[in-house]
């Protein structure tokens, strides 16, 4: 009987369809190519020009078990705004390209993570309607990377606005730049982990509109 129920759920998770896409976006600005697997094991490898944000996004996709492959070439001689921007961009429809109808999704997500002073929460809903929020403490943060906190915050718009995410992030206690960054990331990854798991005990889409 236990095999049996075994070797259900074995056929039944070999029934989804691969979450595997690449997406290229090319502008005179920047030209960036994203390959996103939903279902990998972390494996990250990125350039974009940006050294902390590879960073960043390296521990976004080790984190929610994404494979990440992305490479940016952009106007980085006049200052990172176009590439850190459009960097979020092509991320973003490609996790929309990725996540298809959204069948069997678990739809919402949300994670802490700490990091010495720094702790983050993030709360996601795969709702098909965009919208991002970012509460922090009052007070200044340090940065020593070169890149900050609004920076951070554009790219991640923009990653939410064309992924149809609805992202709310609160900064919860932190100081150190660098801390408080990779909670962000980090819980971002797991949370969004989590919302993009796909359920065996249903096959519909997780609304009861019908859409998502």
């Amino acid at each position: 009987m236990a095999a049996s129920v075994r070797s259900k759920k074995s056929k039944a998770k070999k029934a989804f369809a691969e979450r595997k896409v690449e997406v290229v976006r090319a502008t005179r600005e920047t030209h960036i190519r994203v390959m996103l697997n939903l279902d990998g094991r972390g494996r990250a490898k990125v350039n974009t020009g940006i050294p902390f944000l590879d960073h960043m996004l390296s521990a976004f996709a080790k984190h929610g078990l994404f494979d990440l492959e992305l490479k940016a070439a952009g106007d980085l001689h006049i200052d990172i705004h176009h590439t850190n921007e459009d960097v979020g961009i092509a991320m973003g429809q490609a996790f929309s390209k990725a996540l298809g109808d959204k069948k069997s999704i678990r739809r919402f997500g949300f994670f802490y993570v700490p990091l010495g002073d720094a702790l983050t929460r993030v709360v996601v809903d795969i709702s098909g309607r965009p919208y991002f929020n970012l509460k922090k403490p009052d007070g200044e943060l340090r940065f020593t990377t070169g890149y900050d906190l609004p920076e951070a915050v554009h790219m991640l718009e923009s990653f939410v606005q064309h992924a149809g995410i609805d992202t709310h992030i609160q900064i919860i206690s932190g100081h150190d730049g660098h801390h408080v960054m990779e909670t962000i990331f980090k819980a971002f990854g797991r949370a969004t982990s989590m919302a993009v798991e796909r359920l065996t005990r249903i096959s519909d889409i997780p609304s009861t509109k019908g859409t998502l």
